[in-house]
């Protein structure tokens, strides 16, 4: 395959991954993709038939009740049940990004105003049967260790490659990291030398502790668009507290953390927005440390040093850690500069894990702090590439912006201009 159409593939899949997600919600009523015909429960964006649901689920999250599992949200569950909505919704991305494909390859008019999500085509019958299959080796072979994933055979091709091609032994390297890294024995620098190195370079301990909050406006442009892109902010304070928004004219696209709970929000979709549980909390409250990353040295008491990597051509010092949940934390420290160039987290889903991705780049002085100006956020649904245009340090920001987002701003804005 092409690399362009390739990229054309990934772009089709990150704007239609949320509607996979929804198998058909719990109603006899057929759904559009947004207005007009779609109906819209009063007051807010969410479609009219899963209000309820919706309603349910936020009540549950904000109360600290227990998560309300797939098949009591979603029709026709047969094989991803008793797991969470947000967890269900990252397994619609693990399938998407493995095999190449977009939810209309599954599921009967998907991503068009008449989705038939009840439907059950070949290809969805065999993707049953290959979860059933892939949990079977997994239990039968590896102790019920999750070691065989969709990515395992499928490498991003709809049918798994039988035989290796000779290009592959004598062609250019294509080197698929592991999720967990070896320590390195032989390693220059300790775990302490590496984080050391990065406070001084981000401008000293005194500097950044004198750093607890600010604001960041700028645009942020969706994976494989053109143009200026979308107004975007973040909202960060150092007690870890985070929140990115980016003001799409179909609405708004929303990640926030208040200490305790987050969301998630992406508009005009058939669950626009929905509480994070489990390890995916987990994961969103390491993505609040890392808006003030020096602090993320607490977050694992046990980082490890591994083998150092080259990333766009500069070279980095590797480490990572975990938690006994499942999570994954793994950082890419410029060698040269001290400073951070990526990270990677993981988070646990039925059928693998989700790796969110972060890349740092154009850092300059805010306060007298290290602050990049240009970050990419991916994950399996989408990415942003956002640049910032200032930041306003030790600012007093407003505790609504961390909570659940206002409902009305997940879907179709009413007298939005465009920007």
């Amino acid at each position: 395959m092409k690399s362009w159409s390739k990229g054309l593939l990934f772009t089709v899949t990150a704007l239609t991954v949320a509607w996979l997600t929804s198998i058909a919600f719990a109603s006899t009523t057929t759904v559009s993709s947004g207005p007009p015909n779609q109906k819209i429960a009063p007051g807010t964006a969410i479609p009219l038939h899963a209000a309820a649901a919706f309603k349910q689920a936020a009540g549950q999250a904000q109360a600290g009740s227990p998560a309300q599992m797939s098949e009591q949200v979603f029709k026709n569950i047969q094989v991803l049940k008793g797991i969470p909505v947000d967890e269900f919704m990252g397994t619609m991305g693990v399938f998407t990004t493995s095999l190449s494909l977009c939810c209309g390859n599954c599921h009967t008019g998907a991503g068009t105003s008449n989705p038939k999500w009840e439907d059950d085509p070949p290809r969805k019958k065999t993707a049953r049967a290959m979860v059933q299959m892939v949990q079977n080796i997994n239990k039968t072979s590896f102790g019920g260790r999750q070691v065989v994933t969709c990515w395992t055979c499928h490498r991003g091709q709809l049918s798994p490659s039988v035989t290796p091609p000779l290009d592959f032994a004598y062609g250019e390297a294509v080197v698929s990291p592991p999720d967990f890294l070896a320590r390195d024995p032989n390693a220059a620098k300790t775990v302490d030398q590496i984080f050391d190195k990065f406070v001084q370079a981000e401008g000293g301990m005194a500097r950044i502790n004198a750093l607890t909050s600010y604001t960041a406006k700028g645009k942020s442009l969706l994976f494989g668009e053109v143009g200026a892109g979308n107004p975007a902010e973040i909202f960060a304070k150092a007690d870890g507290h985070v929140a990115t928004f980016v003001h799409q004219q179909e609405g708004d696209v929303v990640r926030a953390y208040d200490g305790t709970t987050a969301w998630w929000q992406l508009p005009l979709t058939v669950t626009p927005q929905y509480p994070l549980n489990g390890t995916l909390l987990e994961g969103a409250k390491f993505d609040a440390m890392m808006a003030f990353p020096w602090k993320i040295r607490t977050f694992f008491n046990n980082w490890r040093v591994s083998f150092g990597q080259t990333i766009d051509g500069v070279d980095v010092d590797v480490v990572q850690g975990g938690l006994p949940t499942g999570v994954i934390g793994t950082l890419y420290f410029d060698k040269k500069t001290g400073l951070l160039k990526r990270y990677i987290r993981y988070a646990n889903t039925m059928v693998g894990r989700i790796p969110t991705q972060v890349d740092y780049d154009d850092y300059r002085d805010v306060a007298g702090v290290k602050m990049p100006f240009k970050y990419s956020y991916a994950w399996v649904s989408e990415r942003d590439d956002w640049t910032f245009a200032a930041y306003e340090p030790n600012v007093a920001i407003d505790a609504a912006k961390f909570g659940r987002p206002d409902p009305k701003t997940a879907g179709d804005v009413s007298g939005r201009k465009a920007q």
